[in-house]
């Protein structure tokens, strides 16, 4: 109850306001953000703030069956990111060493999924360069297949690595767009549901107002 209850001050008291009050948001389809769990929201990633801007627009309700799924080796790092990662925000950790069993990799996100929790994953990996999108790895299908029915729902966000990139402790005010995608069909083959993915992010790239080429049009 305590963790719940610190997890919704944190977001309406501090990142709600910074999302409204620093970054010029425009969201293309939240209606297609899921009601209910369970759920994966597939996303880019950029910067910190993905994470924070995805989760606040998620209803209060939901806040505390939204957990991002992320690197143990950097959140868990030391003792005061951790319990702010694990306490606050929610996270599931992910161990990134190599040679680990898929079923032992996401054990916690499958148990996770079945209480009809809500996961953000960032198929990436990590973090890239601003607005580079770097190549998608399949552990999303690995996890998602198994779990029937499940939605798959793509988000791409543009302009949050220049508002925050990697490595900058400094938070710009940036315009930056949120497009939520249609739910990506899980297929058998798990080269085909990743080309579908990241089918689904090109598609709404395209529908950012901040791309450099879209200005210049």
């Amino acid at each position: 109850m305590l963790a719940t209850a610190l997890k919704l001050l944190f977001f309406v008291l501090i990142v709600r306001p910074l999302v409204l009050l620093l970054l010029g948001l425009n969201v293309v389809h939240r209606e297609r953000l899921p009601r209910q769990g369970p759920a994966i929201l597939a996303a880019n990633h950029n910067s910190h703030l993905d994470t924070m801007v995805l989760m606040s627009l998620m209803p209060l309700r939901l806040l505390p069956k939204v957990r991002p799924v992320a690197a143990a080796d950097y959140f868990l790092s030391n003792r005061w990111l951790a319990w702010f990662s694990l306490n606050v925000i929610g996270i599931i950790p992910l161990t990134r060493l190599s040679g680990v069993r898929k079923e032992v990799l996401f054990e916690a996100c499958h148990q996770a999924l079945e209480s009809g929790h809500i996961l953000i994953i960032f198929p990436e990996g990590s973090r890239g360069a601003p607005e580079v999108m770097q190549p998608l790895k399949k552990g999303l299908h690995h996890l998602a297949k198994p779990h029937q029915g499940l939605r798959v729902i793509p988000v791409v966000m543009h302009g949050l690595g220049k508002a925050l990139p990697k490595g900058d402790p400094v938070l710009v005010p940036f315009n930056c767009d949120v497009v939520v995608g249609e739910d990506v069909p899980m297929a058998d083959d798990a080269e085909v549901f990743m080309l579908q993915l990241k089918s689904a992010f090109m598609e709404q790239i395209e529908r950012c107002m901040t791309r450099p080429q879209l200005q210049e049009d």
